[in-house]
């Protein structure tokens, strides 16, 4: 999608806007190669027009590999295919920040399972881990079902396999099974290695009682795996990790902030940030993720994993866009918790 952003206007209000990519698997692929030097790529679909093309340069300016794109074509109005867009406000002290999409019939949406040669891509191509996320899937039936193909061949192939849950009821609720969110979901969690995603999101997907479950506020103490990730864990044999982000909002522009990292063995967290300085909280989960992903393909141990992840998502919210505009030395500053100071 291409995100517009009106800096410290309103979008009802607003005369100009700032222009970014984004998405929640791009956003994975960007961080773990603008951040932490990895050879990523993506799989999408754009329209062949000059907003499929800002899209393209924005992706090459990110470093992700965009040789898998698929390029629809326009037919002059967007009736039949369009690019997503996303206007999003980041808020302010009591004025929480606000997402409006505008991306029905995307190129994104229209992707269908024999679109990509899943077993080219993580058999001969080499592909050593796979990305994907819920709100794909949750775009159209079609997308569900080529994200299921994706999965499947990637687990075939032995290629590591991480899924953010990213539950959106609203999503959901258009598909036309009353049970697309919970059918499709376990389809798909049943060949992950890692999971992102709260308990309220492994509860909607794992078709658990939500009521029975009361909000987790950080901080959280060391211990066994909370219910859901439980539940997870034996329902799904094949599943090594939960890894999830807390955060207790104190205002639109503070935030309690916590990485946390399930396993079979126990849980891990990160340290505590309880007032973490927001200039724009989007994508926060994202930077999260790509830190973990780096931390596991790294050999590193569970806490620096979740250290890493946590310290990723946290400065990827002090800058603007979807994506940290930081440096892996950076991250590491915070990881090792050093006060930030001017560098001359």
């Amino acid at each position: 999608m291409l995100r517009f952003d009106p800096g410290e206007d309103r979008v009802r209000s607003a005369r100009s806007f700032r222009v970014w990519e984004g998405g929640g698997e791009y956003n994975v692929a960007r961080g773990l190669k603008k951040t932490f030097g990895r050879r990523t790529g993506v799989l999408t679909a754009l329209p062949d027009n000059e907003l499929g093309a800002l899209a393209l340069d924005l992706i090459g300016q990110g470093g992700v590999d965009a040789s898998e794109i698929l390029w629809r074509t326009y037919d002059g109005v967007g009736r039949s295919t369009r690019l997503g867009l996303n206007f999003t406000e980041r808020g302010f002290g009591l004025r929480g920040a606000l997402g409006v999409s505008d991306r029905a019939n995307s190129a994104a949406s229209q992707i269908s399972i024999d679109d990509f040669d899943w077993d080219r891509l993580f058999g001969a191509d080499g592909a050593r881990w796979l990305h994907t996320g819920g709100i794909f899937a949750a775009l159209s039936e079609k997308t569900a079902e080529a994200a299921v193909a994706a999965v499947r061949s990637a687990r075939r192939h032995g290629v590591m396999v991480s899924y953010d849950l990213n539950y959106r009821a609203s999503l959901w609720d258009s598909h036309p099974s009353p049970d697309a969110a919970r059918r499709i979901n376990q389809a798909i969690v049943a060949e992950c290695d890692l999971l992102f995603g709260d308990e309220f999101g492994l509860a909607a997907c794992l078709g658990m009682d939500l009521g029975a479950l009361k909000p987790r506020r950080t901080p959280m103490d060391d211990g066994p795996p909370h219910a859901a990730a439980s539940t997870a864990f034996e329902t799904f044999p094949q599943l090594r990790g939960v890894a999830y982000t807390l955060r207790e909002s104190r205002s639109a522009s503070v935030n309690a902030w916590q990485g946390v990292l399930e396993a079979r063995s126990g849980r891990w967290l990160s340290a505590l940030r309880p007032n973490v300085e927001l200039l724009d909280r989007v994508g926060g989960g994202d930077a999260f993720a790509s830190g973990v992903i780096h931390g596991l393909l790294e050999g590193a141990a569970p806490q620096r994993v979740v250290d890493l992840g946590a310290a990723h998502g946290a400065l990827a919210m002090t800058t603007p866009g979807d994506n940290a505009n930081v440096s892996a030395a950076e991250v590491e500053t915070v990881v090792r918790g050093e006060q930030p100071s001017t560098r001359r």
